[in-house]
């Protein structure tokens, strides 16, 4: 089965992950996946697999799971260390015809108690060293069983020990039933649990397709996403059903992350805007880590200029770019745009892309007073296609308030240009009174400040826009050089600078800005 026959039946029967890696097998068993770790639950597996090799570890733990009792349909929660093997735990737990519920690490024990209890008796995946973290948990009334991938504990069936169990027949879910589950970023409050099936998780890699079609060689694919996250999913779908080299990375710091670079000289590095700006000084490494790179791409936030035009021109490759999306877990990806090594500097952050080809979504701005969208007054951003995510588990209710008709409202502010470009100015909920968008004034600030690694502006005790800064290795601000970069921005209250570990961060490292607002004393409402 050719890769372009592979997709083409997900695009009519739906993504099921748990048969992704049999399916990618089929097309090229030999296609290497590499790690930077090694897997918790099959520790003997090594760094360096075939397509082949990860397919039958996937069957193997389908096998032990279903010798566990898990059974079609059943709810199984995946909350334990960062490791990829909860990518090959959440496609085993799909090929017996589970609905994988994907939870962060990064989650505090009294969030996963909620959680648990709005999935409604499901089977908790774990290890020992989280299942210690639960402690004071009531799992025996919140789970219908634990099953623990590594570091056994009593009162908890050990996949280790279940090693050898038979085979079993995958299972697949309907196409319109859940099938994966993930989380909101939890910035304002509990995360909300996002269902997508087979459908939609299929409909959302059409776009993402084509965008891989630039790359004419087999090179190898460098992914740095979250292993909890929806956008794991088609990272990994599509980089397996395109045939590329996988390279899996865990860790962040830089030093490791350039070893790893130029061991494996990936064409293509998607990563967390976070990530991106925290490895963006290696582009002045003499050894040229990001030389092989010919895209850049990123999905869970906007990304400064400045680092995208010190990564490209960190690329040897001719026609580099940096391709980001804009999208939520909710919807997918939305729009999109390419920044090139000779301009991404003078791009407007704001700036997030154009509708991408036919089969992606459709966006909107909606007005939020009766008058036209547009810079100065901008609307409500809404997106509608049938990669839409079903429901919020557990809160038909909620997810519905968010709905006008086929319309998603996607919390965000904006407007769109004459030649169509959407700009993202704000969440509606971090809007400050006098402030036309606070994440252009960081954009701006960021772009002539290298001394600062963070800088995030949130309202504060009397609604007054407070810049609040992380510095490099958190060494004080220069004041002279602060006022000079802010001469534009008088609405701005004197900067406030914090330690960069201080900084409240969701699981995809984005700053959690009503939490930080609160800690001066703002305490803006929550978001509906």
């Amino acid at each position: 089965m050719k890769g372009s026959v592979a997709y083409q039946s997900i695009k009519k029967r739906g993504l099921h992950i748990g048969l992704l890696p049999e399916m990618a097998a089929a097309v090229n068993p030999s296609t290497p996946i590499t790690l930077d770790h090694d897997l918790a639950v099959l520790p003997e597996a090594g760094r360096r697999l075939t397509v082949a090799q990860y397919a039958d570890h996937v069957d193997d733990l389908a096998a032990r799971l279903w010798a566990a009792g898990v059974r079609p349909a059943e709810r199984v929660v995946i909350y334990k260390t960062a490791n990829a093997d909860h990518w090959m735990l959440a496609a085993a737990i799909s090929r017996i015809g589970g609905v994988v519920v994907n939870l962060s690490p990064a989650l505090d024990a009294r969030t996963v108690a909620v959680l648990l209890e709005r999935v409604d008796q499901p089977t908790l995946l774990t290890d020992g060293s989280y299942l210690d973290r639960l402690a004071e948990i009531p799992l025996a009334d919140l789970t219908r069983r634990v099953i623990t991938s590594a570091d056994d504990r009593p009162d908890a069936i050990s996949l280790a020990e279940l090693a050898g169990s038979p085979r079993v027949k995958p299972v697949l879910r309907p196409i319109d039933e859940a099938a994966v589950i993930t989380h909101t970023s939890g910035t304002t409050g509990i995360p909300k649990l996002v269902v997508h099936t087979p459908r939609t998780q299929g409909i959302r890699l059409v776009p993402q397709w084509r965008l891989l079609s630039l790359l004419r060689k087999k090179e190898t694919v460098a992914i740095h996403v979250p292993f909890v996250h929806s956008r794991m999913v088609a990272a990994m779908s599509l980089a397996l059903l395109k045939e590329y080299p996988v390279l899996l990375l865990r860790e962040t710091d830089p030093a490791e992350v350039a070893e790893h670079l130029l061991k494996h000289r990936p064409v293509l590095i998607e990563a967390l805007p976070n990530s991106l700006m925290e490895w963006e000084h290696l582009a002045e490494d003499p050894r040229a880590p990001f030389s092989s790179v010919k895209v850049f791409s990123s999905t869970f936030d906007a990304i400064h200029p400045g680092t995208m035009s010190k990564l490209l021109k960190a690329s040897d490759r001719r026609g580099a770019l940096f391709f980001q999306i804009y999208g939520q877990s909710e919807v997918g990806p939305a729009v999109g745009r390419a920044y090139f090594r000779h301009s991404a500097h003078k791009a407007n952050g704001r700036c997030v892309g154009w509708a991408m080809p036919l089969g992606a979504a459709r966006i909107r701005v909606v007005s939020r007073d009766g008058r036209t969208p547009t810079e100065q007054n901008p609307g409500r951003i809404e997106v509608s296609w049938p990669g839409i995510a079903k429901t919020y588990y557990g809160e038909q209710e909620r997810y519905d308030a968010n709905c006008d008709g086929e319309w998603w409202g996607t919390g965000d502010v904006g407007y769109r240009t004459r030649f169509g470009c959407l700009h993202m100015l704000d969440r509606e909920v971090d809007m400050i009174p006098g402030v036309k968008s606070s994440l252009e004034i960081e954009d701006v600030v960021l772009s002539k400040l290298s001394e600062l690694s963070e800088l995030v502006v949130v309202k504060g005790p009397n609604s007054e826009a407070v810049p609040v800064i992380c510095t490099v290795d958190d060494e004080p601000l220069d004041l002279d050089r602060w006022r000079a970069a802010v001469a534009d921005f008088p609405q701005l209250a004197a900067p406030v600078q914090i330690p960069q570990a201080e900084l409240p961060r969701t699981a995809t490292l984005k700053v959690q800005r009503l939490a930080l607002a609160r800690r001066f004393g703002e305490q803006p409402e929550q978001a509906a």
